[in-house]
């Protein structure tokens, strides 16, 4: 008897709930086209992109839109929101600052196909191009930083678009062990990502951010509970299938020719506790292959060092853009 009464009145309330609404429409509607925005504000489906095969795009643009861009990439299984120190700094220092959520990745759509190097670098010109974007500064983190490698090459430059790049902690060339490339990771590490992530995304996507992505596995580290929150929101608001397939993406797309082919001005740095992207197969082969490039690596710092030495980061950028 109390689940029927329960539900009588929840239909009253419903149907009262409905009626009101009904008749506060004409006024809503009136009061929309008589009253502009007094805050300018546009709405949520402004910020998003639409490419050639139908794939919305999520993006954020702050600062002074005649400022030089500041475009952010980021890496696996995250979004824009990794950028939160690097961006609020950067448009604090009066740049236009632009990142985006890959495809399957944060707000973005959770489309079924497309999760490879050769899309995530499209979807992010679709982003630029609509932006149009000019004498831009990429940064990119991990997989980001495969993705900026591969924008720049085959999109950025030849259209006149990129300034410089920085790679950070990122996966080219290569990330995947094999005969020509004896330094590189073995597959049964990606495989065993794969399976974690099947079986019980919420835990592993804990599991990597309470150890080795910030090293808050090694002695002494200060842990941060609201950094491991954080990496697992951003992880669960992305598609499970795009987080799966991004695993080959990131560690078996050869990029080799990518490096080779870049010829702004590039820093690559890494810190040497890197636990994620060994750095002698990673850093110190992209200071080999990129003509004009930068090398700095930071003594003991961990993969998202972005995150846990912004302070000491976020100045080196800056001196790098500004140079």
């Amino acid at each position: 008897m109390t689940y029927e009464f329960s539900l009588s009145r929840r239909q009253v309330l419903l149907t009262g709930t409905t009626l009101s609404l009904a008749l506060a429409m004409p006024a809503l509607a009136s009061e929309k086209k008589t009253s502009p925005n007094p805050e300018g504000i546009e709405p949520m489906t402004h910020n998003f992109v639409t490419t050639k095969d139908g794939v919305e795009i999520f993006y954020k643009d702050w600062g002074p839109k005649d400022a030089q861009p500041i475009v952010f990439h980021h890496g696996w299984p995250l979004s824009s929101d990794d950028w939160d120190a690097q961006m609020l700094f950067f448009v604090n220092q009066g740049y236009r600052v632009v990142a985006h959520d890959r495809r399957g990745h944060g707000r973005s759509a959770q489309v079924s196909d497309g999760h490879d190097m050769d899309h995530y670098a499209a979807d992010a010109a679709a982003v630029f191009e609509h932006l149009d974007l000019r004498n831009a500064v990429h940064i990119g983190h991990s997989t980001g930083g495969g993705e900026v490698a591969r924008y720049v090459a085959r999109h950025g430059q030849p259209q006149g678009r990129v300034a410089k790049a920085v790679l950070v902690s990122a996966v080219p060339p290569l990330m995947l062990k094999t005969a020509a490339n004896p330094d590189g990771t073995p597959i049964e590490v990606f495989n065993g990502f794969r399976a974690a992530l099947a079986a019980n995304r919420a835990q592993f996507y804990i599991d990597v951010a309470a150890g080795p992505f910030y090293g808050f596995n090694r002695e002494g580290a200060k842990i941060s509970q609201g950094v491991i929150n954080n990496w697992w929101r951003q992880g669960m608001m992305g598609s499970a299938k795009a987080h799966y397939e991004g695993i080959k993406a990131f560690s078996e797309t050869d990029q080799t020719e990518d490096l080779k082919a870049i010829t702004v001005p590039t820093l690559v740095t890494q810190g040497d506790d890197d636990q994620v992207v060994p750095y002698k197969a990673a850093v110190e082969l992209q200071a080999k292959l990129i003509k004009n490039s930068t090398l700095k690596i930071y003594k003991g710092f961990p993969h998202g060092m972005l995150t846990t030495h912004a302070d000491v980061i976020n100045p080196d950028l800056l001196a790098f853009v500004k140079a």
